[in-house]
């Protein structure tokens, strides 16, 4: 087999870049409710395919697509904070919050399946002519916008969670839940807080997949393995672990697919969260 050549290979890294801050992207909000909360929120990926269409919509009737950065995440962010009260009001335990957004996730895409059929969809707009060159590798604008992204909104929400109060009282309430209501943390407001933080920030992954990538409605369930390494890997409720694991995947899934074959790309992330999980089972 021959090696291939460092161009290649550099361009495979960068590419491997760009997925994984699609991945830290859908990865932070599954990642916080599930370190925070105690929920396994899978409807993050169902607001994350619903905003890609919704950017794909208004791409197709001549919006900006960077308009949908305007529109959407606080759309998904109410959307998030009424589903979140309703996990409250019905006291949903961790593992039913599993299968009860997994059945929003199924219902989401029957409904999306019915609007925009099963066709692949893919988002056209002048943002995909520009690339950038530096030496022999290409940096698409698309890609650079997810990237700046998913590297925004983790720094904000990791700047949240050490250096203000409400991110203090958010790790405290679910490190020690008791203790927290004794100091008076409003343990209801900050969840339903949280659940809108949630959905916006899965909403910004869905335009970076739109962004990135085609759309199609059963695609949601492609995305669970690989983000659940992404999870696993970064850890729960560090708003920084998703982006590095992320980054991390989506670079030896890249340079597999270079060296190998792209059918062997698939099994990288499973293969890292097994390792991990067997080194260190108590890592989340």
């Amino acid at each position: 087999m021959d090696f291939p050549p460092i161009a290649l290979l550099g361009q495979a890294v960068v590419n491997g870049i760009f997925a994984g801050a699609v991945y830290a992207l859908l990865g932070l909000g599954l990642s916080l409710s599930w370190g925070l909360l105690r929920q396994i929120n899978l409807s993050v990926f169902a607001i994350a395919l619903s905003s890609g269409y919704l950017t794909y919509e208004m791409s197709s009737r001549g919006f900006d697509i960077l308009l949908a950065l305007l529109i959407l995440p606080p759309l998904f962010f109410g959307l998030g904070v009424a589903l979140q009260w309703g996990l409250e009001r019905f006291k949903v335990a961790s593992f039913n919050s599993l299968l009860i957004t997994f059945g929003l996730t199924i219902i989401v895409e029957a409904v999306l399946q019915l609007i925009w059929t099963a066709d692949v969809r893919r988002v056209e707009s002048h943002y995909s002519d520009i690339k950038l060159r530096f030496a022999d590798l290409f940096f698409p604008a698309p890609e650079l916008i997810a990237l700046a992204l998913a590297v925004a909104v983790s720094l904000a929400l990791w700047q949240v969670s050490r250096r203000t109060d409400i991110g203090k009282a958010m790790r405290a309430a679910a490190e020690d839940p008791a203790m927290a209501a004794a100091f008076g943390i409003d343990q209801n407001g900050l969840a339903l807080i949280l659940g809108g933080v949630d959905a916006a920030v899965a909403a910004l992954g869905g335009i970076g997949i739109a962004l990135v990538y085609t759309l199609a409605p059963s695609q949601i369930y492609g995305w669970l393995g690989v983000v659940f390494a992404c999870v696993m890997l970064g850890g729960l409720a560090r708003p920084l672990g998703p982006l590095i694991a992320g980054c991390a995947i989506g670079i030896v899934e890249a340079l597999t697919m270079t060296v190998a074959s792209p059918s062997w790309a698939p099994l990288v992330s499973f293969s890292l969260l097994l390792v991990v999980l067997l080194a260190r089972p108590g890592r989340a």
